[in-house]
This record gives C-alpha cells, sequence and structure tokens, in this order.
C-alpha cells in the first residue's frame, strides 16, 4: 500500500523565540496510506488545526519532516505538492468565487491552465459523483449548507487530488447537510478509493474514518480504529473529548439492568442489539 502522507517527529511553535511558550504541535509522527480515511481529534487548543496547517504548506515545522507522496514538504516544491491535495474548509460561503456552480467547480482549473475541453469533461464529472449534476447553472448563494459542501468537494475532485483533506468541513452544518457530505465522501471512497483525511470535532465524522488520531496538548494521544479510541472511554471525556451518543446511550441502559451483547458506536448498533438481546424471538 502505497504512502501518501507522512509526518516524521514533527514539532511547531508559534513563538520559536520564546522557550518558555509550549509548542502547539510536539514530536508528532503519523501515516496516512493510498485509500485510507483518517480521523483526527481533539478539543480546542489540542494542536489538530496547527497540524492542518502543516500539511498543506501554510505553517513548515522547526523539527521533523512531513512527506506528501515520498517528497519531503519544502517552499520549493509548495506549489506542486499542494496540487495533490484537494481541502475543503469550515464555511462553505468562504470557498465560493464563481457566479454559478460549475464556474465555481472550474475556477482551479482554470488557474492550473487545463484545457477548456478537458475543463469542460471534469467539471461534469466531479459534480455527477458528488450528486450535484442538476445544479449547474444554479448560483451557489441559493444552495443549503450540505449542498455547498458537496460543490466544494466536486471542485477538490475536479483536480485529481490524491488525497482530500475535511478541515472541520461539517461542523457548520446542520445535521442533514452533515449527513449529505459525509454520505458523498463515503461513496466516493467505494467508487474510487479516495484518500481522506479528516481533521473533526464531529464523532459521526470520526466514527467513519479507519483510524483514529486523538490530540491532547499539542500531543499525539493515542492512535487506533475507532473502536479501539473510544474504548477508552471516561479517559477520553476527562480530555476534553465526548464519546459518541450511542455508545453512552449503551453505558445507561446497561446501568439500569436493559440486556445488551456490546458496547455501539452508532445508534443503528444499538438499536439491532436491542431487537436481537431483548424483542426478539
Amino acid at each position: 500500500m502505497d504512502e501518501i502522507l507522512s509526518l516524521d517527529h514533527v514539532t511547531f511553535t508559534y513563538s520559536p523565540d520564546e522557550p518558555d511558550i509550549k509548542n502547539a504541535v510536539e514530536d508528532v509522527s503519523f501515516t496516512v496510506n493510498e485509500g485510507e480515511w483518517i480521523a483526527i481529534v481533539g478539543h480546542n487548543g489540542s494542536g489538530k488545526s496547527t497540524i492542518a496547517r502543516l500539511m498543506n504548506g501554510l505553517l513548515f515545522p522547526q523539527q521533523g519532516t512531513i512527506k506528501v507522496l515520498n517528497q519531503s514538504l519544502t517552499e520549493e516544491n509548495l506549489w506542486d505538492i499542494r496540487s495533490q491535495m484537494g481541502m475543503v474548509f469550515q464555511n462553505p460561503d468562504n470557498q465560493f468565487v464563481g457566479a454559478t456552480v460549475q464556474d465555481d467547480v472550474a475556477f482551479a482549473l482554470e488557474n492550473n491552465g487545463i484545457p477548456y475541453e478537458e475543463m469542460v469533461k471534469r467539471v461534469h464529472e466531479a459534480l455527477k459523483q458528488v450528486k450535484m449534476d442538476q445544479f449547474l447553472n444554479h448560483e451557489p448563494q441559493h444552495l443549503s449548507g450540505g449542498q455547498k459542501q458537496r460543490v466544494a468537494i466536486a471542485g477538490a475532485l475536479a483536480l485529481k487530488p490524491k488525497l482530500l483533506i475535511l478541515d472541520e468541513a461539517t461542523s457548520m452544518l446542520d445535521p442533514q447537510g452533515r449527513a449529505e457530505v459525509l454520505a458523498t465522501v463515503q461513496a466516493l471512497r467505494e467508487e474510487t478509493g479516495l484518500t481522506v483525511l479528516s481533521i473533526t470535532h464531529d464523532l459521526e465524522e470520526a466514527i467513519l474514518a479507519d483510524r483514529m488520531l486523538f490530540m491532547n496538548g499539542g500531543k499525539k494521544f493515542a492512535e487506533g480504529t475507532p473502536s479501539e479510541i473510544f474504548a477508552l472511554g471516561d479517559q477520553l471525556v476527562e480530555l476534553g473529548l465526548d464519546l459518541p451518543f450511542a455508545m453512552k446511550l449503551t453505558k445507561l441502559l446497561k446501568q439500569n439492568g436493559v440486556k445488551l451483547l456490546g458496547e455501539h458506536m452508532t445508534e443503528e448498533e444499538l438499536v439491532n442489539d436491542l431487537w436481537t438481546s431483548n424483542f426478539k424471538k
């Protein structure tokens, strides 16, 4: 499996001339392999937003190495490496520059000098991938939040990136919009094998990942599957990370004598267990 991204003992401080100031990121290492979905989670101030800026070259570490597609990220190759990444940010309204949906998706392609015929083909393909091809000539400001983020994802996909980075991309959406975006990303992974890295505090998003990195105080506190991370339970709560609703409800039900077979991260799993353990005959 090819390595898409790696951080090797990366340390960064916003105040390098002040040794008493705590590092924003300290000695962090991890890798993202082709086709994986990695979620980086943690409370505010944990370092996850700084990691996002380090990955796309907005910041450079004082120590350690960041590699994208086996190239060390430097100021010299920054723009070439960025062209391999698709970024979707927190506020969809801040990402739109085109008068119509198709203009917006075409914007980055035009800046990269993609020939017109190829550009039109990519715009249509990308919008079809996110199920927004019926909105080609709509004005972005008239779309819902979830639709706007799906268009933003289309804009990233049109560049044919090796890695899609979601930087708190669902945090400003209502539940329906959030569900739309996450379903879109799941479908894209199944259809294309897209590599995804999401920086999030949304537990429903993090649960979908193959692996989670839990950041605390600028350090990598834990790494593992969602089940392994959430199995830390109260330890996570003490460090400012909530637990999925289904896990909290499972715990309460067991405390009140309800028979359940396991621990559950999703409501669907909990409902199935309730049915199987208590009602199905």
